[in-house]
């Protein structure tokens, strides 16, 4: 991997990285479209982490406060526990399922599922879930009325992200819309949620970075650094964007794509 191939990587994860068009897909998709090896899971995981940088930067003071709450009230009853300290255990029930199956299929995430017909089919097929999430939420749930059942919900949905093309924001963001939360606040939740699992992810992968075959530990590093910049500034507008709009620009984006990299992929244009 070249430092030019590093550079354009690391725009595409952090910029696709809490947009829920998927950023493993793009990763996937772009490396194919320049004629690229495909980057693979170990540089897709570990460049996650420039990106989850750029969430426990922006939501340091919600993280700290979830933080120190959990670990004060670690013995309260659930009732007696206060929003965030509660904010902490439905984050780590919500990364559950995604922990359990990642470990389950890694050899498939790592093989197969990074076919570029699965990509583009889940790119299409994933995009009407969120269309519907989108036209049948009530928008009238905040964050703080978020309790057990719509953590591992949202969990269970985060869990469909390990398939590339479905995109983790995006299976997040529906889930949380499907139970009725305003888009902010699923997106909000979505944020924090992602930070666990990606965090144990991407630093379970670190084992691979400079393998034979996969890319060297210098471009790791400059994909990283790039992928945190782009990917706070992603998560700012995203936030902002979600207050007075809706998924479908993100729907109208990935049909038409999913589809073209499905028609390239079966005549051998790409691969």
């Amino acid at each position: 991997m070249t430092t030019l191939q590093a550079i354009v990587l690391g725009l595409v994860q952090g910029l696709t990285e809490f947009l829920p068009i998927s950023s493993s897909g793009h990763l996937r998709i772009v490396a194919a479209f320049c004629g690229w090896d495909d980057p693979g899971a170990a540089f897709t995981a570990v460049i996650q982490l420039g990106t989850m940088a750029a969430v426990l930067i922006y939501f340091r003071n919600d993280l700290w406060s979830i933080a120190r709450a959990w670990l004060t009230e670690l013995r309260k009853p659930y009732k007696e526990r206060s929003h965030e300290a509660n904010l902490g255990w439905f984050i780590i029930l919500g990364t559950i399922p995604v922990g359990i199956l990642g470990l389950v299929f890694s050899n498939q995430i790592e093989s197969g599922a990074r076919s570029l017909y699965v990509i583009g089919t889940a790119l299409v097929l994933f995009s009407f879930v969120m269309l519907y999430a989108d036209r049948v939420t009530q928008n009238r749930r905040e964050i703080e009325d978020l309790d057990a059942r719509d953590g591992m919900f949202i969990g269970l949905a985060q869990a469909l992200a390990l398939i590339p093309g479905v995109s983790r924001s995006g299976a997040t963001i529906s889930a949380g819309l499907l139970r009725n939360f305003d888009r902010a606040a699923a997106a909000r939740y979505s944020f924090l949620l992602s930070v666990p699992a990606v965090v144990l992810s991407g630093l379970f992968e670190l084992r691979h970075v400079g393998e034979a075959g996969g890319a060297p530990a210098g471009a790791t590093v400059i994909a990283t650094i790039i992928a945190f910049v782009t990917g706070y500034a992603a998560i700012a507008w995203l936030l902002r964007y979600l207050t007075t709009h809706n998924l479908t620009v993100f729907v109208i984006y990935r049909i038409p794509v999913g589809l073209l990299v499905i028609a390239l992929a079966a005549t051998g244009t790409i691969s």
